[in-house]
């Protein structure tokens, strides 16, 4: 079965004599004042709203909704928007996005205009009874009103339904320039502003994010809070930078769970200290690296300044450097193994899968190499650090 759509009021004649319409206009006062009381009494939503000079304001536009109803009762519209009805209309559509702005549902308004339908029904069909308008008259009265209030309330849905819109893609770009602040190192005072604009809250930490595209909107969606996104990062090709207030402590194992393949978070970070956090997720994103940057601390130490590191390699393997390379890379693989396992030679053998003499003759060789340098700390640390990577 089709669903049907909303009424419209084009098409209706005249209804109401001009006597009975004038003696409706001289009540509107007292029916827009039963219209207010009913709906502070029947939507509790509006019991705050209606009260002193926001309740003056509703009064006034339930008397200009009332009045171009009237105008139509008249058969005074005609399809040019000038027409009496046209500021009902409008000032609907204008009640539709004060109630988004307020931060309210359409649910209490399209309640409010049930109510003041079923009222002024009551009060103007009294009057045209009273006036002895024909029954089929009364039928089309009856109808005009109830199709008068779906206009009305298509027109207020479209009004919070547009400022919710506008609103919204307001709001996404202020955060989006916050984002863009806090990573381009605009000033504390700068950030905190753009902060306050965006009417985000500041959070005590964030964590910057990197994942695939694909996934960004499901990752963003899942998280507690206000999710900041940070967009056109070249540095990220094909893919999205979020920064996620406030996924430090317990709250990290929550971040962690809700990315997927391919993601990398960085460290918690104080929020206007992010950049930080960015800077570590982008040098794992660079290396490969997936997952929680606090499992990659070792790696990304290492390969923080990969130049400064080959020529730590060179300075500490310099010994072999003259061997055939099979012979120093034999000996660069006992003396790492030597390192890591301090010296015990059995757990050296079994790694190496020699002799526990074989790595005693090694270790012979090595020290003929490297004399007492084996024994110092200095060295030690920096044969550890090369042969690590």
């Amino acid at each position: 079965m089709a669903t049907r759509g909303p009424r419209r009021t084009a098409g209706h004649g005249v209804l109401l004599d001009p006597e009975v319409i004038a003696e409706m206009r001289a009540h509107l006062p007292d029916v827009a004042d039963r219209t207010v009381a009913a709906i502070t009494e029947e939507v509790p939503s509006y019991q705050d709203a209606l009260s002193g000079s926001m309740g003056e304001i509703i009064r006034n536009a339930v008397q200009l909704a009332l009045g171009g109803f009237l105008s139509l009762a008249g058969g005074r519209r005609g399809a040019d928007p000038g027409t009496p009805a046209a500021p009902s209309v409008e000032g609907a559509y204008q009640l539709g996005r004060g109630e988004a702005r307020n931060g309210r549902t359409t649910d209490a308004l399209l309640s409010a205009y049930r109510i003041g339908a079923r009222v002024a029904w009551r009060e103007m069909s009294a009057t045209a009874v009273r006036s002895g308008i024909p029954a089929d008259r009364l039928a089309g009265f009856a109808e005009l009103v109830f199709a008068y209030i779906d206009e009305l309330s298509a027109a207020s849905v479209a009004g919070h339904t547009d400022e919710l819109a506008t609103s919204g893609r307001v709001r996404e770009r202020l955060l989006e320039r916050l984002a863009k602040d806090l990573l381009d190192g605009a000033s504390t005072d700068e950030v905190v502003e753009a902060a306050a604009r965006a009417e985000w809250p500041e959070p005590k930490t964030l964590t910057a994010v990197i994942v695939p595209e694909a996934q960004a909107r499901r990752v963003r969606g899942s998280l507690p809070g206000v999710v900041l996104q940070a967009v056109d990062r070249s540095d990220i090709p094909d893919r999205a930078l979020l920064l996620v207030p406030d996924a430090h402590g317990r709250e990290r194992a929550g971040l962690l769970a809700a990315l997927g393949r391919g993601c990398i978070a960085g460290p918690p970070r104080p929020w206007l200290q992010v950049r930080a956090s960015y800077d570590r997720a982008l040098r794992a994103h660079e290396s490969g690296l997936t997952g929680d940057t606090e499992l990659h601390l070792t790696q990304l130490v290492l390969t923080a300044d990969p130049e400064a590191l080959a020529d730590l390699r060179a300075r500490a393997l310099a010994p072999l450097a003259d061997l055939r390379p099979a012979v120093a890379e034999k000996l660069t693989d006992t003396l790492r193994s030597w390192l890591f396992h301090h010296g015990r030679r059995e757990d050296v053998a079994a790694e190496l899968f020699v002799h526990p003499q074989t790595v005693r003759y090694r270790m012979n060789q090595l020290r003929d190499l490297y004399g007492d340098r084996l024994d110092d700390p200095e060295t030690v640390l920096e044969l550890t650090i090369a042969l690590s990577a």
